[in-house]
This record gives structure tokens, C-alpha cells and sequence, in this order.
């Protein structure tokens, strides 16, 4: 079970939280407000009054043994930034912070965070996705419960062809494109709509087609 910090639980982050729960997640919340705090625990078992700037507030909360910390603090310019040095501080190994600027992003990413995003609802429930099944992934969701995906090709298919994959037979999704790799600082090739006989790589990316619940179940 993947363990997962959110700092700031304003409209973003309890939206963030409560998606996670909802997948299953071990979360942890870290919140100024007292009253904010309450209202969330009766949704979320582990959410924590604290700030985020002190750095002694995140190691009682145990948000240095996260496999990814979202800093979701709103306005406070000067809080996100301090909580995500703290984070790198605390060597946290993916950081994903909330920019409410294309300059406020930039020092956040100088100061450590891994991933800037620039939330609303919807991005909520793709960054809840994304943190479950791996960060690099890339969901263009285009109707209700059914999504683009772009992956890197998991090992287990490398050498193989896409109907030794069985990706539709098992999991009942449709590979829209192969993107091969840059080979000796050429242009990537891209096969679109790719036949069952068309070999999987080692480096390529997949485009896939299907179900949300079965994209994920490929990608964990």
C-alpha cells in the first residue's frame, strides 16, 4: 500500500485525499486550520494539525517515510515554498507541490519539488491516479471512466509482440500507437494503430485506450 502526505487541506488537497482514500491509499494530512482539521477527519482517518514550515511538525507526522508528499497550501506563497525544502530536507522521494503561478512554480522547482501542477477538479482526481499507479504516467481522461494513457512499456513485454502481450485479451485495451525510442539522436518513430505482429522494444512508450480501472490495473 502506497503511503502518501498531503500538506494544506483546503478545496484541492481534502479533493486529493478523499480520491485517495477512495483507491486505497495510506494517507497522511498535515493542516493548519483546527476547525478544517476536524471536518476532514470524519472523512479521513489521519489528518494532523501542524505546520508544515517546521520542519520537527512533518518528522512527528512521519511524512519523511511517504512515497510521495503533495503541497497542497493555497496562496501562502512563502508556506509551499518553505514546506517543500523541508520535504527535500527529509529526503521524500517524489514532491509534487501546487503553483498558483508559472514564477511560483519555477522556485518551487528549484527548491525541490518534483511535479508542479496548476490544480482544479479534475486535476485533483488525475494527480489522485497518477500517484497510485506510478508518477510518470501521463492520463488524458475523454469521457467518463475512459482515458488516454501514455506508458512506458512495462519489462514484462519488451522482446514480445502485441498479441504475445495479450493487452487486449487480459486487460481489454487497445493500443492506439507504438513510440519508439530516439535511436542515435534520430527522430522517434511512431507505429499508428500497430498490428499484433508489431514487436514491443525496449524504451518505447505505449498510447493506450480503455476503461480507467483497466489502464490501472496495467500500469500497477
Amino acid at each position: 500500500m502506497k503511503r502518501i502526505g498531503i500538506i494544506g487541506a483546503g478545496r484541492f488537497g481534502s479533493e486529493l485525499a478523499e480520491h485517495l482514500a477512495r483507491r486505497g491509499a495510506e494517507i497522511v494530512v498535515l493542516e493548519r486550520d483546527r476547525k478544517t482539521v476536524q471536518k476532514l477527519s470524519e472523512l479521513i482517518p489521519n489528518v494532523i494539525q501542524g505546520d508544515a514550515t517546521e520542519t520537527p511538525a512533518l518528522q512527528e507526522a512521519g511524512f519523511q517515510e511517504c512515497d510521495a508528499v503533495v503541497v497542497a497550501i493555497g496562496l501562502n506563497m512563502e508556506g509551499s515554498i518553505l514546506a517543500t525544502m523541508n520535504l527535500k530536507e527529509l529526503n521524500v522521494p517524489f514532491i509534487v507541490a501546487k503553483a498558483d503561478t508559472d514564477s511560483h512554480g519555477r522556485v518551487l522547482e528549484r527548491v525541490g519539488a518534483h511535479q508542479i501542477i496548476y490544480p482544479d477538479r479534475e486535476r485533483a482526481l488525475r494527480l489522485a491516479r497518477s500517484l497510485m499507479v506510478g508518477g510518470d504516467l501521463d492520463f488524458f481522461e475523454i469521457a467518463e471512466g475512459v482515458s488516454v494513457l501514455e506508458m512506458k512499456a512495462p519489462d514484462r513485454f519488451i522482446g514480445k509482440t502485441l498479441t504475445e502481450t495479450e493487452i487486449r485479451k487480459k486487460y481489454g485495451l487497445t493500443v492506439l500507437a507504438i513510440r519508439h525510442e530516439q535511436v542515435g539522436g534520430g527522430k522517434s518513430k511512431s507505429i499508428i494503430s500497430p498490428t499484433g505482429d508489431d514487436r514491443i522494444e525496449e524504451g518505447d512508450t505505449l498510447v493506450l485506450f480503455g476503461p480507467n480501472r483497466k489502464l490501472e490495473a496495467l500500469a500497477k
